[in-house]
């Protein structure tokens, strides 16, 4: 059984720095638009099935959420495909944002 694992966020900017890793984002469309990690693909139902069969099994996957809670039932079912190193990034986005001086995010521009 494939099992993922939880990824603190002084751990993510390494790993996020290596070749080939891959970051989703499961957050909903608005929350992805107004702000995502760089190079994040935003995953949803829609895009699912299309994501798994051209995916890298092999690459380091990062799932990324609002706070990290959703990304682990997330990152199960991906692991659960064959992708091989699967993290579900604790603290998710807003964690992550904060640990960058991003948030709370400013007025719309």
């Amino acid at each position: 059984m494939s099992q993922y694992q939880c990824l603190p966020l002084a751990q993510f900017d390494a790993l996020a720095q290596q070749p080939g890793v891959q970051i989703v984002d499961i957050r909903d469309p608005n929350a992805f638009a107004a702000g995502h990690i760089p190079g994040a693909v935003h995953l949803h139902n829609g895009n699912l099935a299309d994501y798994i069969l051209n995916a890298e099994f092999e690459d380091p996957l990062v799932v990324v959420c609002y706070h990290g809670i959703s990304s682990q039932g997330a990152a199960g079912y991906l692991a659960e495909q064959g992708f091989e190193q699967v993290y579900s990034l604790d603290g998710g986005y807003e964690g992550w944002a904060k640990a960058k001086g991003l948030w709370p995010p400013g007025p719309a521009q």
